[in-house]
């Protein structure tokens, strides 16, 4: 894939002095920002490694696109190309750089027999778990909302705010048999993550709860050390980050230092009112996040069935005839992506697609299939169903909810004909 190694084991000297230079580069320096002012920072200019290609969303805290004519070229998506979505920064972590794991410190407490303490170079002496997975921010396809119902707030991500990546570590299950942290059952309902990293200005630090009860979350969730078979870069959420399969990824909460074990859900402000959705429809523009409460809401937890058509691309142009239609589908992992379905004529007729199975449940499945178009614009739609029947609507704006989270509605691209 054309990805370099990175050093493993950089001591913090080291460290610091690279994303030292990095902050040089980026003009902290006030000679340096006069020139920077007049033009707005390239990807690898907000995260040190990282693709100039990529589109830039938000230079503070580093928020960044992969645009699908990239992440299309790749099964397991290169480092350098993967989106980046932080709500905060870890200090130095606006780095492709990993952080040695020795000598960082996680704690396990809350609702537990025996709370533990240990440092993070303990991970690599357990059983490892690898996983492939599709990493998606729950506001991805964000902006397709407005064309079906109305504009929502927070980035406004097309489709290049995923990647398929893969996560090594130990289960935590594993990790809590090594240190013999009992969990009180059923009393411990939720699972808290919190991070190292710091809340800017009077935001609340960040933190998710996930459900504990769901056995998903109890068998497959590991303290990920690797990403693409490598130290987790600094940006990604090294050097530990729940890993989750099948959950959106706001909830693999990065830079792990502390998970509690509790009755209820978190009362911090990113688990309600952000990063949740109605559980019923709820007009557009008639609802707000503030009107949230945890009986009218959830949190963004299991990834929706979903596809994406990477080639043709939107807008492009291609020659009349025989045109071959490819891209990915995936959801939770709790069942397979049963069929995909294209269709030219705006959902009149359907075709399935071949579908060629990815690496794992959670990962993409490949689908491709050849469709007849002749001279003119014509939309090319898609639809994912898994073999519980869920499936893609062809109206996305129909979960239209103030935050602009979770949009799965069909794909639909257009071409010119020539």
């Amino acid at each position: 894939m054309g990805m370099k190694k990175e050093t493993n084991g950089m001591d913090r000297r080291e460290f610091l002095k690279r994303t030292g230079a990095t902050a040089v580069a980026l003009g902290v320096f006030p000679s340096v920002t006069r020139v920077r002012a007049q033009a707005r920072p390239t990807a690898d200019q907000v995260i040190q490694g990282k693709d100039p290609r990529l589109i830039v969303h938000n230079t503070k805290t580093g928020v960044l696109e992969t645009p699908l004519e990239l992440l299309r070229q790749h099964e397991i998506t290169p480092k350098e190309i993967a989106f980046v979505r932080n709500n905060q920064v870890l200090a130095g972590g606006k780095t492709l750089e990993p952080i040695p794991l020795k000598g960082w410190t996680i704690e396990i407490i809350g609702l537990v027999h025996r709370p533990a303490k240990f440092d993070a170079s303990v991970l690599k002496e357990l059983p490892q778990h690898e996983v492939t997975m599709v990493l998606q921010c729950s506001g991805n396809g964000r902006s397709f909302y407005a064309k079906y119902a109305k504009k929502t707030g927070g980035t406004q991500w097309k489709h290049g705010g995923m990647a398929q990546t893969v996560w090594k570590g130990p289960k935590l299950k594993d990790v809590l048999e090594h240190f013999k942290v009992e969990v009180y059952e059923p009393a411990a309902k939720f699972l808290t993550a919190n991070g190292r990293d710091e809340p800017s200005g009077t935001k609340p630090d960040f933190e998710h709860s996930l459900p504990w009860t769901d056995p998903y979350v109890r068998e497959n969730a590991i303290l990920a050390i690797e990403m693409n078979g490598e130290p987790i870069p600094a940006v990604h959420g090294g050097p530990v980050r729940l890993i989750v399969p099948g959950y959106y990824g706001t909830m693999n909460v990065k830079w792990i230092g502390t998970l509690r074990f509790e009755a209820h859900e978190s009362y911090n402000y990113n688990q309600i009112p952000r990063y949740r959705v109605p559980i019923y429809p709820v007009e557009p523009g008639k609802f707000s996040k503030k009107d949230f409460t945890y009986e009218n809401s959830r949190p963004n937890w299991h990834q929706k069935v979903k596809s994406v058509i990477f080639a043709p691309l939107d807008g492009e142009t291609v020659k009349a005839g025989t045109v071959k239609v490819e891209g990915v589908a995936w959801n939770d992992g709790v069942v397979p992506i049963e069929e995909v379905q294209v269709s030219t004529d705006q959902g009149k007729t359907w075709t399935r697609a071949k579908l060629k199975p990815g690496k794992s449940p959670f990962g993409w499945t490949f689908f491709e299939t050849y469709v007849a178009l002749s001279p003119g614009e014509r939309e090319i739609w898609v639809r994912a169903v898994d073999k519980l029947g869920r499936a893609q609507p062809l109206n996305g704006g129909i979960h239209w909810n103030p935050s602009g989270y979770e949009w799965n509605g069909a794909d639909r691209i257009k071409v010119k004909v020539s």
